[in-house]
């Protein structure tokens, strides 16, 4: 005589075995990469193995008009998906495969879509600048209307951009690695000394000085001014005094600003230098920081942000720089850059996203992952 034992089932009114079969769907997830260039899934790849799991399968492909298209190729029906997009040169494109691809999912009856955008494209444009718009707010209303429930990025250029969403930002800290690095591959490291390119970054700054038990040094004068003073307005609209009419209110005028000589805050002579920062795309500032610390007595120079934007010239400007070592995490593709100039070296990062991946799914808290972090981080 044979025994057979089942799991009680409660069948509904509606449906019978089919709503097991669609329960069991349900709790599972899959993991896509919205990019159409090799280069780009590299990040995807390392994620997915992290998770013991494939990489969902999906086209995405530019037709030869130049217009994105996006097919896919298996039932997502219920199903929790993540998005994994990272942003290479061409950024647009990058936006529409995202766009289109969350778009697809939605109308293929996703439960829940994540989108894993490790580099959050356009976040520098997150302020009024005189007749222009807040770009990075846009972009956040276009993700929305796209079908995106859920974004998991890294580092934001600022954390404010988090209130541009109707869901949930996890903003991670790339920050644990690039310490690591400092205190593993970075010789004498005791004798180094945190810089601030800039007195905005000088609250990054400090947070890897307090971290590393280290002293701190800020850059500050005109060469340090990244931004036109143009740029927000001040002198907009054009001062014309109407000649006629009612004169109008005599306001008092805003003194101009005047930059002092560029000056290094605190003493670097001897030391090893390591500037911090958020985002590495056009590398004058620190080509000009790295020979003003050169002179002050820095004796080496590292370069440390997670994303490593790397446009135009960059690579050859690091080479011919007096620039030691430049570290970046792989938030951003960067591995024709590496070839150009082989003082870039790379920080993996897909640990962390892997886990606040699997964090999400398992319905876990991510408090873990931002243990230690503060308000001013």
């Amino acid at each position: 005589m044979r025994l057979y034992c089942a799991a009680p089932y409660i069948p509904t009114q509606r449906g019978g075995a089919h709503d097991l079969i669609m329960n069991v769907a349900k709790s599972g997830y899959r993991v896509f990469s919205a990019n159409s260039t090799p280069a780009c899934t590299e990040l995807s790849k390392k994620i997915t193995e992290r998770l013991g799991v494939e990489l969902g399968k999906s086209v995405v492909y530019q037709e030869s008009n130049r217009e994105t298209r996006v097919e896919i190729k298996e039932s997502v029906r219920g199903q929790t998906i993540f998005i994994i997009q990272t942003i290479p040169r061409d950024v647009n494109t990058a936006i529409m495969e995202l766009l289109i691809m969350a778009y697809a999912l939605k109308t293929s009856c996703a439960k829940n879509i994540i989108g894993v955008i490790p580099y959050f494209p356009y976040s520098k444009q997150c302020k009024m600048r005189k007749r222009g718009s807040i770009v990075c707010k846009l972009l956040a209303s276009m993700l929305a209307k796209a079908g995106l429930t859920h974004i998991i990025t890294m580092d934001l250029h600022q954390k404010e951009i988090q209130g541009f969403f109707t869901f949930p930002v996890d903003n991670l800290r790339a920050s644990p690695f690039l310490v690591q690095y400092i205190q593993e591959e970075i010789p004498d490291y005791r004798n180094a000394i945190i810089v601030a390119k800039s007195p905005s970054a000088a609250k990054r700054a400090q947070s890897f000085a307090e971290r590393l038990r280290l002293g701190l040094a800020v850059m500050h004068g005109e060469a340090q001014c990244s931004e036109s003073d143009m740029a927000d307005g001040r002198h907009s609209p054009p001062c014309v005094r109407n000649t006629f009419g009612h004169p109008g209110l005599e306001l008092p005028l805003m003194m101009a600003k005047e930059k002092p000589p560029i000056t290094v805050v605190g003493d670097v002579g001897g030391r090893i230098a390591i500037i911090v920062d958020d985002i590495i795309d056009d590398v004058e500032d620190f080509v000009a920081t790295a020979e003003i610390l050169k002179e002050r007595g820095a004796y080496k120079i590292y370069v440390m942000a997670t994303h490593g934007l790397l446009s135009a010239d960059a690579p050859r400007l690091i080479e011919e720089s007096a620039i030691d070592e430049v570290v970046v995490t792989n938030t951003v593709p960067h591995e024709v850059q590496k070839l150009q100039c082989p003082k870039i070296k790379t920080v993996d990062v897909s640990m962390i996203l892997a886990e606040a991946i699997r964090r999400i799914h398992n319905g876990e808290s991510m408090a873990y992952l931002f243990r230690n972090i503060t308000v001013d981080d």
